[in-house]
């Protein structure tokens, strides 16, 4: 009997479906939930992984496009089922403040909650964009397809999963009221104390709550919308990278635990970390992005009109594996040979806009060269070019008549006239008759150019 047996495909294991989540693509083994923004998911190359942290820094004073990021998290964790723990100063102001979906949108129950499934993922803000930006091209180029730079909510959303909300419209109270009482939505209060810092006591209470909800099977999301405010405390470089550091540890024992921290813009630049702190982030958390906003540089706002801020990836989340699933799979970074972004031409530069109804990661260009409606015109004529009008005559009947706006580019020509005392010079202009008195010099004409010569009649 052979001992050589032939080798079969092997059935790779099925995990468990959950509310609001699905496999990432690079990984089988790995579950994937949504953070609300389907682009946002896109550079994380399908979402953020269960088991992982992200850390959001926004070191722009005069905006909150990061307190923005986590409210979409909230409000996706709350709208897919899961439980989720808001931890804040006023963690209960901070939940009735998210966005929800449009009234429009149909409700939809699953096993772990409630969620919704979107009727029309295409907003209005984005087909009026589109038409405002249509010109005129030329007729052999108005059946190529037009440039993409974003990705589509409608490729990533599904009935559960990466649900479209709608920045104008908040949260209605019932449904904050039903998720405590059911048990979805619980806040942990930051206090401050003498004997430790508030960082060692957020650890504890979240890994006892971690551990008492392990016997159930829906997904648990973290939010921390501010790490690091004067509510925490005086904090060092040394607690937060000690919490940061702990909480990613934590995540790892519980396998269907995810969270979201944002820091304060004080904190998120290099000024109070020292140089390299940015960096230092990305090491202590799974995925980290930077949102510099262009509300504190004019100039950049005039550059980029379309766009409120530049996108910068420290960190990528990398699962069971060496390589971040966004280098295969993420559109808009643009590193795939398939990527109809960047044709694979290299990685691609991001930035973020906030429109009316939504927040959009997109690829960043340059526009037309001086916007379609600027008009070119020629320089101006120099200052040395004579434009007015000369006439000289020797004698009657002699005319030399030059027209102001025919003459460009000539020579200088300085006229003397010179005549003896007992002559009189007679001067033609326009069959006018003028004495000019007599002046003991001889008549020469002097022609200057780049190489001065002097001719004498």
């Amino acid at each position: 009997m052979s001992s050589f047996k032939r080798k079969g495909a092997t059935k790779a294991p099925t995990l468990p479906s959950y509310p609001g989540t699905r496999p990432s693509p690079a990984s089988s083994s790995t579950i994937i939930t949504s953070t609300g923004i389907p682009s946002l998911d896109d550079i994380l190359g399908g979402g953020l992984p269960l088991s992982c942290s992200m850390l959001i820094l926004a070191p722009d004073l005069h905006s909150s496009y990061g307190s923005l990021v986590q409210k979409y998290f909230v409000a996706e964790g709350l709208a897919s089922g899961h439980r989720v723990v808001v931890v804040d100063s006023d963690p209960g102001g901070f939940a009735r403040d998210i966005m929800w979906y449009p009234k429009g949108s149909a409700i939809s129950t699953s096993k772990g909650g409630s969620g919704i499934s979107d009727i029309g993922a295409e907003s209005d803000d984005e087909r009026m964009d589109g038409q405002d930006q249509k010109i005129k091209i030329a007729w052999r180029y108005e059946q190529m397809k037009q440039f993409q730079t974003s990705v589509k909510a409608s490729s990533l959303s599904s009935d559960d999963y990466c649900h479209t909300f709608d920045l104008s419209i908040r949260v209605p109270d019932p449904v904050i009221e039903a998720a405590l009482r059911v048990g979805n939505l619980s806040y942990l209060e930051v206090a401050r104390t003498a004997k430790k810092p508030s960082t060692t006591e957020v650890l504890c209470r979240l890994s006892e709550i971690l551990t008492t909800q392990e016997s159930t099977v829906t997904p648990i999301r973290i939010c921390i919308p501010s790490l690091g405010s004067p509510f925490w405390g005086s904090l060092t470089r040394q607690d937060l990278s000690f919490f940061l550091y702990s909480l990613r540890s934590t995540l790892r024992k519980h396998p269907l635990a995810c969270a979201s921290v944002c820091l304060p813009p004080h904190i998120s630049t290099e000024t109070w970390g020292g140089a390299g702190w940015q960096q230092r982030l990305g090491w202590l958390s799974d995925a980290t992005i930077s949102l510099d906003a262009f509300s504190a540089d004019p100039s950049l706002s005039a550059i980029f009109p379309s766009h409120h801020g530049i996108t910068h990836i420290e960190a990528l989340p990398t699962p069971h594996m060496l390589v971040p699933p966004s280098d295969r799979f993420s559109t808009l970074r643009g590193l795939s040979a398939s990527s109809s972004a960047s044709g694979g031409g290299g990685e691609n530069n991001l930035a973020f806009k906030c429109t009316r109804k939504r927040l959009i990661f997109e690829t960043l260009h340059l526009d037309v060269e001086g916007g379609v409606s600027e008009r070119r015109t020629t320089p101006a004529v120099s200052s040395d070019i004579i434009k007015s009008t000369v006439g000289v005559g020797s004698g009657e009947g002699k005319e030399q008549n030059l027209n102001e706006g025919k003459v460009t580019h000539l020579a200088k020509v300085d006229v003397r006239l010179e005549h003896e005392n007992d002559t009189t010079a007679r001067v033609t202009v326009a069959e006018n008759t003028v004495d000019v008195k007599p002046k003991k010099k001889k008549k020469s004409v002097a022609f200057q150019s780049d190489r001065p010569d002097l001719y004498d009649f």
